[in-house]
């Protein structure tokens, strides 16, 4: 949650929680002593924002939805990553056939990522893994449900047990640089004014 440059609260990863504040916050800081809480003082957050990252400023307007529909025409299956809030992944299969219900249930002023369709071929992917990298993996279990889960070279023997059973899956890096999804673009509020900054 920010409020431009005067107050900040970024969870973690690790569940870390960093407050900033454009005064000093000294009785808060005694307080959150006072409740057993450890408060350290650090020149800032590691989840600020970094400013030389592009921003996503496309917004997810029909223009949007009729490039995601013309993808789909071909006729295929895509796989859409929607970020309601930092840190929260949910995934979707879109066809043309449920493409309308998984607009209705997206979260307000989500960042949308449009990726290539999971691979039928669980196994092949498992064994495309790379052995020195980190990787959002993600598959379709056999309810439906989709998954994914962060894996480094370690993981590689417990992800197969996990995924046993998988219609479908993938693998996506995590670096910046080699993540190349199809297009991404943000909910505007209802008026059409895109407002979310990602």
């Amino acid at each position: 949650m920010e409020r431009e440059d005067t107050f900040t609260i970024h969870v973690g990863w690790d569940q870390y929680v960093y407050v900033s504040s454009d005064q000093p916050c000294d009785r808060a800081v005694a307080q959150t002593r006072e409740l057993g809480l450890f408060a350290e003082s650090i020149s800032a957050s590691p989840y600020a924002a970094d400013l030389e990252e592009p921003e996503v400023t496309e917004a997810a307007d029909e223009g949007f939805w009729g490039r995601v529909r013309t993808e789909l025409a071909s006729p295929r299956t895509l796989l859409l990553e929607e970020n309601p809030v930092r840190n929260a992944t949910r995934w979707h299969r879109l066809t043309t056939s449920n493409l309308d219900a998984v607009r209705a249930l997206l979260g307000p002023r989500a960042l949308l990522t449009v990726w290539p369709d999971l691979s039928p071929d669980v196994d092949a992917v498992l064994a495309a893994l790379p052995a020195d990298a980190s990787m959002d993996f993600v598959w379709e279990e056999p309810t439906g449900m989709i998954r994914h889960v962060t894996i480094d070279e370690t993981d590689h023997q417990q992800l197969a047990t996990l995924v046993a059973g998988a219609q479908a899956a993938c693998s996506l890096p995590l670096s910046l640089d080699e993540r190349h999804p199809l297009f991404h673009a943000a909910l505007p509020d209802s008026d059409g004014v895109l407002r979310a900054r990602w």
